[in-house]
């Protein structure tokens, strides 16, 4: 079973306000007018605003529903519900732990197997394939999108530059782990190598808990396998799943879109969007351990806003409204999940004590 106990403090949140001050320095330093970005604010469309706002929460249960065609057709019992409200766990969990690419997908494994502790591999398995049509996705939107602004002369040497050098390093990710899914051998060879490289560390005094750890990672690895080559043979559930990743894709892309509109700058061209959301995706989900969720993600996209032509002042008001959305809308709703579900999980484990205590007591 995967243990992932994390208890929430006033630690949690220093991140993202290192995050938000890095970004107020970067205003500071490129001599930003703060009060034309207030004003620019104050015409906001709020009617445009909230649907910008509801298609967050559209957008993440599209991308719930992706998880959970995959993870269901695997014969691991996990309602919408619960698909829904794990992802938006998981978002909260990528927000305060540095590493997004991997942390969510943990906390969701977490999840899951406190319900059963025998399902991990499938559980790994169904994250994994979800994310490799997710870096699909991105690659595609990558390509198309720069051959959009190239046909339209608007994309620098810097943008360009990034953008194919973020679709080689997809690529050669995809390609690693779609071998890895693949090669069973290869998998077993790194399980085996890790458990021994501890075993090295610890000189034997952790033999026989690390004996125990290896058979449980490597049943998972093949429960993991399996699962993989099920998938091969199911592919109207990969389409299905495919399909509601992209509409997930599709809806978040347009919240940045919207913003845009909301202000009354009808101008932007959509491949802009596209290109900056995609880059933003990309640096996202490289697994370096980078805390890229807040202060460098608005440094990222008002500069990319600016290389690719839009003004200054509606660079910054863009990112400003758009990552009030799709960070902290998020990142609350995500908290006020964390929370309950934590709470109801610790009253389930209490209601079961005590009735083991009172059977205990009978006997």
């Amino acid at each position: 079973m995967v243990s992932m106990k994390y208890k929430v403090t006033w630690k949690s949140f220093l991140l993202l306000a290192l995050g938000l001050a890095t970004f107020l320095i970067y205003i500071y330093i490129f001599n930003v007018d703060i009060q034309k970005i207030i004003a620019t604010a104050q015409h906001i469309d709020l009617s445009i605003y909230v649907l910008a706002a509801t298609l967050v929460i559209i957008d993440t249960f599209f991308f719930a529903l992706s998880w959970y065609f995959l993870i269901n057709f695997l014969s691991v019992k996990l309602s919408i519900v619960k698909s829904f409200l794990y992802v938006w766990y998981g978002i909260f969990v990528d927000a305060i732990i540095p590493g997004e690419s991997v942390s969510g997908e943990i906390s969701k494994i977490y999840l899951v197997t406190r319900e059963d502790n025998t399902v991990s591999g499938k559980v790994v398995a169904s994250l994994l394939t979800q994310r490799l049509m997710g870096m699909g996705v991105n690659l595609v939107s990558l390509v198309v999108g720069i051959s959009a602004l190239l046909m339209l002369g608007q994309v620098s040497g810097i943008v360009l530059n990034l953008t194919l050098f973020l679709a080689i390093t997809i690529s050669i990710f995809l390609v690693l782990l779609i071998l890895l899914c693949i090669k069973e051998k290869w998998t077993l060879k790194i399980v085996n190598a890790g458990i021994g490289f501890v075993e090295f560390l610890s000189r034997g005094h952790w033999k026989s808990t690390l004996t125990k750890i290896k058979q449980e990672v490597t049943n998972a690895a093949r429960m993991f396998h399996d699962s993989m080559k099920e998938f091969g043979r199911a592919p109207k559930t990969l389409f299905a799943s495919l399909s509601f990743n992209i509409v997930s894709w599709v809806f978040d892309t347009a919240v940045t879109y919207l913003v845009f509109l909301s202000i009354g700058f009808s101008s932007i061209h959509w491949s802009i969007v596209v290109v900056t959301y995609s880059i933003i995706v990309a640096i996202k989900a490289i697994p370096v351990g980078i805390p890229f969720e807040a202060g460098l993600p608005e440094i990222a996209m008002s500069s990319l806003f600016i290389a690719l032509g839009v003004p200054p002042d509606i660079s910054f008001t863009v990112t400003i409204l758009s990552r009030i959305l799709t960070m902290w809308l998020r990142f609350f709703i995500g908290f006020g999940v964390q929370q309950w579900l934590e709470i109801k999980a610790m009253a389930v484990t209490g209601k079961s004590s005590k009735m083991v205590t009172s059977k205990t007591e009978k006997t």
